[in-house]
């Protein structure tokens, strides 16, 4: 297991970030905002990007592969298939998280 802490961010030096050894210029996600404010038009793209925000507020590899397609408007076969792994991750850790706080399961959008 990696170990986490928490460094400010290098654009604004306001709010922290979440990172590990792996990161060498964290940058927060008001930050990234800016660069992730584009309009997908092909509409396989369309429905990989509708996820909840704060997926992409946790998790950088997110909003860097959504700013990649927003800056070039295509992705490899690899960054679409990781891209998915990562989002079905996060919404199994959600579902778990849901079910050991003693709540009701949440709703999350299946797209397959």
């Amino acid at each position: 297991m990696a170990f986490k802490y928490k460094q400010k961010c290098v654009r604004c030096r306001k709010n922290y970030v979440t990172v590990t050894w792996k990161n060498r210029f964290p940058i927060c996600y008001g930050c990234q905002q800016k660069e992730m404010q584009g309009e997908v038009k092909d509409p396989k793209m369309q429905k990989l990007f509708n996820i909840p925000e704060e997926f992409f507020k946790g998790n950088a590899f997110l909003r860097s592969i959504k700013i990649n397609y927003l800056k070039y408007d295509t992705l490899t076969d690899k960054q679409i298939e990781t891209f998915k792994k990562a989002v079905a991750k996060m919404k199994k850790d959600l579902r778990e998280k849901a079910k050991g706080n003693g709540k009701k399961e949440i709703e999350i959008k299946e797209e397959n």
